[in-house]
């Protein structure tokens, strides 16, 4: 299926229109909390008995509803979530860099800004001019300099958002492959077009839900290596990780 890309509409394809993964997943390829990555597709308000509620606009593309067991975040949602991720390892809080995110997804002018390869190219720059306007808030414009620095006469993502936006590929506009996070010996990538997206270990193409799926039900770690022919520190790697979270 061919994916649509107008510059000044919306765009259409596989990538942006099917949902994989449920949030849960999402948050968990990801590697950070379900509660950070559902404000991030739901949006949030919080109300308080004394003083005006607090909201935000979602800013992940979900397919119909984002929650319960049915996926709902198609390729390009977990894209967007990956370059959220890359801002928030800076420590600075979502809901101060909110608006420039927001006006930074205007002035690009593209649908999906937040998975658009024109972000990763120019968006340092970007983010410093509208870091500039009075619109922001004089506490949003502080937060959101945080994220850049100036470089060689041009501003560019700081090095530890920077190192994390390295997981994301491009094609001529959008993401199109991402290596998940959170590992240090296994390279586990997920693509719309391979294993349904669904991640799986380069080494090998093993999806990943598959090795999962056998260490949960009891298997050790050397007879999935073996099974797979993964190396075991692959394996052992996934296994810690998904064991961690379930503790």
């Amino acid at each position: 299926m061919a994916e649509s890309a107008e510059p000044a509409g919306l765009v259409h394809g596989p990538r942006f229109d099917i949902p994989l993964y449920t949030q849960a997943d999402a948050a968990r390829y990801l590697d950070m909390p379900p509660t950070t990555f559902r404000s991030w597709a739901r949006g949030y308000r919080h109300a308080f008995p004394d003083r005006p509620p607090v909201q935000g606009a979602a800013l992940i593309t979900s397919v119909g509803v984002p929650g319960g067991a049915q996926p709902s975040i198609p390729f390009i949602g977990l894209a967007e979530g990956m370059f959220l991720s890359a801002l928030r390892r800076a420590r600075i809080p979502m809901q101060q860099i909110r608006p420039a995110l927001e006006l930074v997804r205007d002035r690009l002018g593209v649908e999906h800004a937040l998975a658009s390869k024109n972000l990763y190219l120019c968006g340092a720059d970007l983010l410093y001019q509208i870091s500039e306007e009075d619109t922001l808030g004089q506490e949003n414009r502080r937060e959101a300099r945080k994220l850049i620095v100036l470089k060689n006469g041009q501003y560019v993502f700081r090095e530890v958002v920077e190192q994390y936006l390295q997981h994301i590929h491009y094609d001529e506009r959008y993401a199109d492959r991402l290596t998940l996070p959170g590992y240090e010996v296994a390279t586990i990538a997920a693509e719309p077009e391979v294993n349904f997206g669904r991640p799986y270990f380069t080494a090998t193409g093993t999806p990943l839900h598959v090795v999962t799926g056998r260490l949960h039900a009891g298997e050790t770690v050397e007879d999935v290596a073996d099974d797979f022919d993964l190396p075991e520190e692959h394996v052992a790697e996934v296994a810690e990780r998904y064991g961690r979270e379930a503790a």
